[in-house]
């Protein structure tokens, strides 16, 4: 079984914001299997699939975004699942709009989800997507941009990058990281 983490805030204040983009993505995947992620447990919401062969579970967490590291470890630990099986989608502001970035492992990049999985965790060695959502501009504070809502404009933007980021992660539960990064990297 592989987990697939979107990291994003609960509520409906957060909803299209851009630190829930994490959540956006697994919205999208849970519909092109016909399914949501709309089933409470513990702290998180969750949906399952299949891909493939492999039982994949889809997972938002319901901590806010800097506290997701304690929700994942609750359902990783509960099924079993090592760290390299989780693949975890996040937004981040150091690439532009609609840009994919996927890695096997690593730093937090600045991330405080990530950053919360990785003390949670205790390891830094499972897959990330990162999608771009571009910079604040000059003299605006970081947490009002990515608390901010997305514009008409970015959403039409992001929206191939949402689908580029839910074919990556076919691949990537899959077990092919290296074919994803080489793939859709941007």
């Amino acid at each position: 079984m592989k987990l697939v983490v979107g990291l994003g805030n609960p509520g409906e204040t957060y909803e299209g914001t851009r630190h829930n983009l994490g959540f956006m993505v697994l919205d999208r995947m849970a519909a092109r299997y016909g399914t949501a992620v709309d089933v409470k447990k513990k702290k998180s919401m969750i949906g399952r699939i299949r891909i493939g062969k492999e039982r994949v579970m889809l997972l938002k967490p319901q901590t806010f975004v800097n506290l997701s590291g304690e929700a994942v470890l609750y359902m990783a630990s509960f099924l079993r699942i090592m760290p390299e099986n989780i693949v975890v989608v996040c937004d981040d502001v150091n690439l532009s709009l609609g840009k994919i970035r996927i890695r096997k492992y690593g730093s937090s990049g600045g991330h405080n989800g990530i950053k919360s999985l990785i003390q949670f965790l205790r390891s830094d060695n499972f897959p990330r997507i990162r999608i771009g959502i571009g910079s604040p501009a000059e003299g605006e504070k970081l947490e009002n941009f990515v608390l901010g809502k997305f514009t008409s404009e970015e959403i039409e933007i992001l929206d191939s990058a949402i689908e580029k980021a839910c074919d990556a992660i076919e691949v990537m539960v899959g077990g092919d990281i290296e074919a994803a990064m080489n793939k859709y990297n941007d």
